[in-house]
């Protein structure tokens, strides 16, 4: 796949804008990397370690993504060292680790092999975000807000949570990288002055989640999803348990689904638009860092769901998830 204007390093990207924008009206185009719908765990973990002037936990100022973060990202996702697998079975493996720093925080993994699909065509899904609207039903909300770099934007995303438990939200700034073959999509949680927590919602803090997408040949790779989120709340074992066990297992094999179809989609819809990468087609406006501030857990509400049991509903497999019916992939 050609890309003219692909970048080679965050570094590039960081001290690079793309043309001014065409409109100043906030733009709903892609989707936020925060993505499996999953648990209320939205979206994945670097090391606790800090990481030069910028730890993955606990950092104290916005800043796009360097170089470095998108390395231990990388490794980060490689590592089975410290994680616990929970699940492994047709292609696709689920491991979680929980933080020593604080037991109600987990992180959890999912790597899944698939054949017949381009890392780039991967890359294209976890993007587009009109797309993601057919095929991912545990998306309420999701929309760019602006622009940051070329490769980096500032976006909200909500998603429903097993009932009976509430749903969630995030605002993240989102970056991600093409690397030869490879690609990463990551994010952490970010406060914006014009999007406060909604009365309707939880708002969940995503310390650090994303996608690693390898190329393993010319139509086939590997997609390994990292996610570390504070969902604001004490949550029931029985949620986590269904997480690893079941629902993130699913919503892998279902992105498989959606990829497999989605050539053929693109065709139809918008098939030379990608944003994603040509900048210079997006129409997001620009923002400053010094719009935003980091989102700290500890400044929103917590919520205790913790004796919330499963519904009928759960049990019987409907857990949120969506239909595996593919008629409107069309």
């Amino acid at each position: 796949m050609s890309c003219p204007r692909k970048v080679a390093s965050a570094s590039a990207a960081a001290s690079t804008l793309s043309e001014p924008p065409r409109r100043t009206q906030e733009s709903r185009t892609r989707t936020r990397a925060p993505g499996l719908p999953t648990l209320p765990m939205e979206k994945p973990a670097a090391s606790t370690e800090p990481q030069g002037s910028r730890p993955a936990l606990g950092r104290e100022s916005v800043q796009v993504p360097d170089d470095q973060d998108f390395r231990s990202f990388r490794s980060e996702c490689e590592t089975e060292v410290g994680w616990n697998l929970t699940y492994s079975k047709a292609g696709v493996s689920v491991w979680v680790q929980a933080v020593e720093m604080d037991r109600t925080l987990h992180k959890i993994k999912c790597r899944m092999e698939c054949c017949d699909v381009p890392a780039e065509t991967l890359y294209d899904v976890l993007h587009d975000i009109e797309y993601r609207k057919k095929w991912d039903s545990n998306v309420i909300e999701t929309f760019d807000i602006a622009r940051l770099t070329v490769n980096a934007d500032v976006g909200y995303y909500s998603w429903r949570c097993p009932k009976p438990l509430k749903n969630r939200d995030v605002i993240t700034l989102r970056s991600w990288l093409p690397m030869g073959a490879d690609y990463i999509i990551m994010n952490y949680s970010v406060k914006h002055p014009k999007y406060p927590p909604r009365k309707d919602l939880v708002r969940a803090v995503s310390i650090q989640t994303g996608y690693l997408i390898q190329s393993t040949g010319p139509k086939s790779c590997v997609i390994t999803y990292l996610a570390q989120v504070d969902p604001k709340g004490s949550l029931p074992k029985w949620v986590v348990n269904k997480s690893s066990q079941f629902l993130a297992p699913k919503a892998m094999k279902k992105m498989y689904k959606a990829c497999i179809k989605y050539p053929e989609w693109k065709q139809k819809h918008q098939p030379h638009f990608k944003p994603w990468l040509h900048p210079e087609q997006s129409p997001l406006p620009s923002l400053a860092l010094s719009e935003l501030s980091v989102q700290h857990a500890d400044s929103l509400e917590n919520i205790d769901e913790s004796a919330v049991t499963e519904s009928r509903e759960e049990r019987a497999g409907g857990a949120g998830e969506g239909s595996d019916d593919d008629t409107s992939l069309t």
